[in-house]
């Protein structure tokens, strides 16, 4: 039997509540990044070795590579980000500041963020949550106050992500931080739209 990553079963979770919590006038179109794929085999970014040498932002218009610009494109066209983070040597894992490293920080700019973190014992990513509030906010797109820290995640969480109890309290953070992150989206997209974005 392959087990699958704490990361997979959240993310399939994820997917769900936030299509249950739209409602009628919110809808998520949710597009997933994950590291082990875009650095692997035909990942948008498989030619950089997962090493940050040349972002996209250094290369000159037409010149990065397809998928690097593919990627470039969705980042920069999403209203909100949502952080799926394990916790790594007490900090954020070096592969996912690689993979957004990758692009500047005007893809990101004037858009909001949330930030959910796990890990297999009991402080559930709380580090790794900690240092990611100034990484997303150097890139523009601003963490909003509420956050999700789940521990040890496969107690509550089947293999493919949907919730043992739904009823559990660990799960029960979920709403709270998407109903902030689509406040500050909206508001945000809003503001952009009828003043454009903050000039530098």
């Amino acid at each position: 039997m392959v087990r699958r990553r704490d990361n997979d079963k959240l993310q399939n979770y994820l997917n769900e509540r936030c299509a249950q919590l739209g409602g009628d006038k919110i809808t998520h179109e949710i597009t997933v990044f994950d590291p082990l794929e875009v650095f692997g085999k035909g990942g948008a970014l498989e030619e950089s070795g997962a090493e940050l040498k040349h972002p996209h932002h250094f290369f000159a218009p037409g010149k990065a590579p397809a998928g690097m610009d593919a990627m470039a494109k969705k980042i920069k066209e999403a209203d909100c980000y949502v952080i799926v983070s394990a916790e790594y040597n007490h900090s954020i894992p070096p592969a996912l500041v690689a993979m957004m490293g990758h692009f500047g920080g005007s893809n990101y700019a004037c858009k909001p963020s949330a930030i959910i973190a796990y890990s297999a014992g009991p402080f559930a990513g709380a580090r790794a949550a900690v240092a990611l509030r100034p990484f997303l906010s150097e890139l523009g797109c601003l963490p909003v106050s509420k956050m999700a820290l789940f521990p040890s995640p496969n107690e509550y969480i089947n293999e493919d992500g949907s919730a043992k109890d739904p009823e559990h309290r660990m799960l029960k953070q979920i709403p709270g931080v998407i109903h902030q992150l689509e406040w500050m989206a909206i508001a945000m997209k809003n503001q952009i739209a009828k003043y454009g974005p903050i000039s530098s």
